[in-house]
């Protein structure tokens, strides 16, 4: 580390991981509804969203790595991700009908399950936090922990 590169604490840490996080769900999102590729977005979330300030706010600087493996992951495994989030969600409701965001949102976090290093505990409470963020009233928190338990079971059953 040189002298001009500040140390970060553990929380500073994990709040960049988890702003990586929802980074990756809005890039995914975005890719799909606007048709760019992963690196037309994360070019553009690199440029324009970490550390921007919108309406006096300044938003938190992510971890450049994660998010930009969970985009690059979840777009090279998008296949495999999609069929096993197929087989966590009830037969009436395949990946291809559910809302974007969380079709986005379950594509990251099945990159972080498949390809990632977190536990998968870890991984499932993150990205129910952002489905809370996204759907602060709803029932899909509840909706994304039962597809995601199901999901991390699948992929890691060693770690249950």
């Amino acid at each position: 580390m040189s002298e001009t590169t500040p140390k970060l604490s553990g929380n500073q840490k994990r709040k960049m991981r988890s702003a990586a996080r929802l980074y990756a769900v809005q890039a995914l999102f975005q890719m799909e509804s606007s048709g760019q590729t992963s690196t037309q977005i994360v070019r553009e979330f690199l440029d324009h969203r970490f550390g921007a300030v919108y309406e006096g706010d300044e938003m938190v600087d992510g971890d450049i790595n994660l998010f930009q493996k969970l985009v690059d992951d979840a777009v090279n495994y998008q296949a495999p991700i999609d069929q096993m989030t197929d087989r966590a969600l009830v037969a009436k409701w395949p990946i291809a009908r559910i809302d974007p965001t969380l079709r986005g949102l379950f594509r990251a976090a099945g990159a972080e399950l498949t390809q990632g290093e977190a536990p998968p505990k870890v991984v499932i409470s993150e990205y129910v936090d952002i489905a809370r963020a996204f759907f602060p009233e709803g029932k899909e928190p509840k909706f994304v922990n039962a597809v995601l338990d199901h999901m991390a079971r699948e992929a890691r059953p060693e770690a249950f």
